[in-house]
């Protein structure tokens, strides 16, 4: 018996023990044994850095890495650059599937609606206002340039039109292209010619 009141009277005054190290306050540490970098020295990403050889914070990616939702482009700013895209990109989505097309005409009336027109005519609003108008993607042109060229040219722009790769996103300008191939082939069998 009294070896079981020795045991209760040391576990008692350990629970005492324990509640003044811990504190009043539950829910905050008052001692911390690890750290768990909870209190590292930061460093402003501009500032010199003593734990590096070279005393930058910021740090260069490694060689080949990608950053997470940013595809590479390997096509140049150039005309055969296009020509090359033309001939080796691939629309994954297909031309015309009516999943695809209908994010690409909510795209499309975001984005392009505004220079080549409701229809892809050409008569947005813009032209309206003084800006260049836009050629029609309905011409005989526009409907024989491979996918890849069309997304070369939303990506990289062309001539009057500006760049919307880094606006629109890699599978809303393929979809966008899917859309546009609905319109081409909505269109009567007289397609206009292209104009000189």
């Amino acid at each position: 018996m009294n070896k079981f009141v020795f045991v209760a009277l040391v576990g008692l005054v350990g629970l005492l023990g324990l509640q003044w190290l811990l504190g009043p306050v539950p829910d905050r540490r008052n001692w911390e044994l690890f750290m768990d970098m909870g209190q590292s020295a930061a460093y402003q990403s501009q500032s010199v850095n003593p734990y590096f050889a070279d005393g930058l914070t910021q740090r260069q990616p490694v060689a080949g890495t990608i950053a997470r939702g940013h595809m590479p482009f390997p096509f140049g700013d150039s005309d055969p650059e296009m020509e090359r895209a033309g001939r080796e990109l691939i629309n994954p989505f297909g031309s015309g599937r009516a999943a695809d097309s209908k994010r690409g005409r909510v795209v499309y009336e975001t984005f392009c609606q505004v220079c080549h027109g409701a229809t892809g005519d050409g008569g947005g609003s813009v032209s309206r206002r003084g800006y260049p108008p836009a050629p029609s993607l309905l011409t005989r042109s526009a409907s024989d340039m491979p996918d890849g060229k069309l997304f070369y040219i939303l990506t990289r722009g062309y001539r009057n039109m500006p760049p919307y790769g880094s606006l629109i996103d890699r599978d809303d300008r393929w979809q966008v292209i899917a859309h546009l191939r609905i319109l081409q082939g909505s269109e009567p069998d007289g397609q206009p010619e292209d104009q000189p």
